[in-house]
């Protein structure tokens, strides 16, 4: 009669290896243990790693010439592989400390149109930053899971996941994905359009964490019936000094409009292909945003009025996803294609 050990369920977690962030859910706590900007600061020479997460991100735009703060993933997958093993061994540590005989099972979160060869790139990186067993799950189903959606019923049901570095739209039934799209718009470029508008319209250059600071504080999908306004520091592009201007929330709506569309376009695209029977479900049950993009204000009326659908955040927008990789551990045999690497 073989040994059993129930604690050794309690090394599972879920990973939302995010392009702005990471995220790790905890199955043994049933919580966020962990949540750190997906950033990394190096010696530009050596390569060698001389910060992660918070702190690295508190050196972008003030390190020397000799530090470089880099951010591993770039729109939901790995740009660098090296950096993403360390990022990931950081934090696997982090959570678990540096010296444990039972290594962690881990499920991580990927876009839904990543290939093959990235597939295993995560998968890697995850085994070699210390895992026992490594899962892959779609982001999209992941935030469904985690926004509370029964994707096992056979109904259908619609999820936008709006991250850092790209959009998963997807419609799921009987555990699966039944139609799904992924752009390459989301936060980061919300951020990036607000630096260009802000360049072009006031001779003002502005770095990342400005931007996402305009884009939380005054940032609007629709038009307000009352306009705010801002104040925002940056370098004068004529004279090459420090300066103030002030920003309304229109002039941030305008600066978002474009890439804002893409996303509803891509909704609509997949609205369009969902078969009549799912499509009459999305009816009655609606549309489920997550992710950190559809918190931008009043993004959700926007999906709505372009759609004529019911439209609602989920409870938990920016934990959705990971929560969701946490769940899908125990839901391994009734979710389908869960690509898998074992040490």
């Amino acid at each position: 009669m073989g040994l059993s050990f129930p604690f050794f369920k309690s090394k599972r977690i879920g990973i939302d290896l995010g392009t702005a962030n990471t995220l790790i859910y905890s199955k043994k706590h049933q919580k966020i243990v962990l949540n750190e900007p997906s950033v990394v600061a190096i010696e530009k020479d050596t390569r060698k790693v001389l910060a992660v997460g918070n702190e690295a991100k508190e050196m972008l735009g003030k390190t020397p010439g000799s530090i470089i703060a880099v951010k591993p993933l770039s729109e939901g997958v790995i740009a660098d592989y090296d950096i993403t093993y360390a990022m990931l061994r950081h934090f696997i540590r982090k959570v678990f400390g540096n010296y444990n005989f039972f290594l962690p099972e881990i499920m991580l979160c990927v876009p839904i149109d990543v290939t093959s060869v990235e597939k295993r790139t995560v998968l890697e990186a995850a085994i070699s930053a210390g895992a026992k067993t490594a899962y892959l799950i779609e982001e999209g189903r992941a935030a469904a899971l985690g926004a509370g959606l029964d994707i096992s019923a056979a109904e259908g049901n619609m999820i936008i996941d709006i991250g850092g570095g790209s959009t998963d739209v997807a419609i799921l039934s009987l555990g699966s994905t039944v139609v799904s799209k992924t752009i390459r718009v989301a936060g980061t470029n919300f951020d990036n359009d607000i630096i260009k508008y802000v360049k072009k319209t006031h001779n003002l250059q502005i770095g990342e964490r400005t931007a996402e600071e305009i884009k939380i504080k005054i940032g609007t999908a629709l038009q307000l019936d009352e306009e705010e306004n801002m104040i925002v520091k940056g370098r004068n592009l004529i004279m090459g000094l420090p300066k103030s201007v002030t920003i309304s929330s229109e002039e941030v709506r305008e600066a978002m409009m474009e890439s804002l569309m893409e996303i509803v376009e891509c909704v609509k695209s997949v609205l369009e292909q969902a078969p009549p029977e799912l499509a009459s479900d999305i009816i009655d049950n609606g549309i489920v945003m997550t992710g950190g993009g559809s918190l931008i204000r009043n993004f959700p009326k926007m999906v709505s009025k372009y759609t004529n659908l019911p439209v609602r955040l989920a409870d938990s927008p920016l934990e959705s996803v990971v929560r969701g990789a946490g769940l899908a551990l125990d839901q391994l045999d009734t979710l389908k294609k869960i690509d898998r690497a074992v040490r």
